[in-house]
């Protein structure tokens, strides 16, 4: 099964690697071209224990690919994750959901007809419904 998790911060990055040791096929999608870089090399920018390793053996194996290509990533992908960072509003301590949203609309066209989508990041009530809404649109 393709698989596509859009962020490769810590949640995004561990999720992605858990579910390849599965034997899906992962693409790791993230707009930060030195980060996808940096991990192409099979290097992680935290600590998880025993993660770098999964990574380089699910690499190896063909089954996990770093990107920033939107579309190869999400070409027949049948789940996504969506796993972007939501940081705090300084004003009021909200959550910020641009991200989340961003990430909506851009894999709303892109997404095949039954692909189940995920939120792994921490959102507050209600954002499922505003990213069902959003997906709907397109």
């Amino acid at each position: 099964m393709k698989i596509c998790v859009i962020g490769a911060g810590y949640v995004g990055l561990v999720t992605a690697v858990c579910v390849s040791e599965f034997g899906h096929d992962v693409y790791c999608l993230d707009i930060d071209e030195e980060r996808i870089e940096f991990l192409k090399k099979g290097e992680v920018p935290f600590y998880e224990p025993g993660l770098g390793e999964l990574l380089r053996k699910n690499s190896e194996a063909g089954r996990f690919v770093f990107t920033t290509d939107r579309k190869a990533a999400l070409h027949g992908a049948e789940i996504v994750y969506i796993a972007v960072g939501t940081p705090m509003n300084p004003d009021d301590g909200t959550v910020n959901l641009d991200f989340v949203e961003a990430s909506a609309r851009e894999m709303a066209p892109l997404l095949v007809e039954g692909a189940i989508v995920v939120d792994k990041s921490t959102v507050p009530v209600g954002t499922a419904r505003k990213v069902k809404g959003i997906l709907l649109e397109h």
